[in-house]
């Protein structure tokens, strides 16, 4: 990956790849809104110290309960104590989504199976509603329980 392809300083720092997180930018606004690349390359900046934040905290987490491997618990805890426990509904899905999503690419499900069966299609409509709801609670608005936000995109 060339050195301009991601946001940092020299290649001791941690970074994420520009391109993919813009494409997340650009997807969580509406169509009509632009965003300066100063201010992208500040979300990105952003996005990375957050992750240096859960992750150290996560860390002690384990370490308090005298745990050598970081566990999906210990995460979860790690956000309770920064005071994001108002995501902790919506990570836990996000994390449970991932799941199935894995159990999918794994031969017979493997050590992740937990006997949920769940359609590409229903999988889908369930992404696109926790994102409308995540969207929603952003924009302060409501959205309609189980409905998928799915629009097409002209831009595509």
């Amino acid at each position: 990956m060339d050195s301009m392809d991601i946001v940092g300083k020299s290649k001791e720092d941690a970074s994420l790849p520009k391109a993919t997180m813009t494409k997340i930018i650009k997807e969580m606004l509406p169509p009509d809104v632009r965003v300066a690349r100063d201010a992208q390359d500040l979300l990105i900046e952003c996005c990375v110290e957050f992750i240096n934040l859960v992750s150290s905290e996560s860390n002690e987490v384990c370490n308090r309960a005298e745990k050598r491997t970081i566990a999906p618990e210990h995460v979860l805890k790690a956000l309770e104590v920064l005071g994001f426990g108002g995501y902790i509904e919506e990570v836990y899905a996000a994390y449970e989504q991932h799941k199935l999503e894995t159990m999918d690419t794994l031969k017979g499900g493997g050590k992740w199976s937990n006997g949920a069966e769940m359609t590409e299609e229903e999988a889908l409509a369930e992404q696109q509603r926790m994102f409308a709801e995540a969207r929603a609670r952003m924009h302060g608005g409501t959205v309609a329980p189980k409905q998928p936000d799915i629009e097409p995109n002209p831009e595509s």
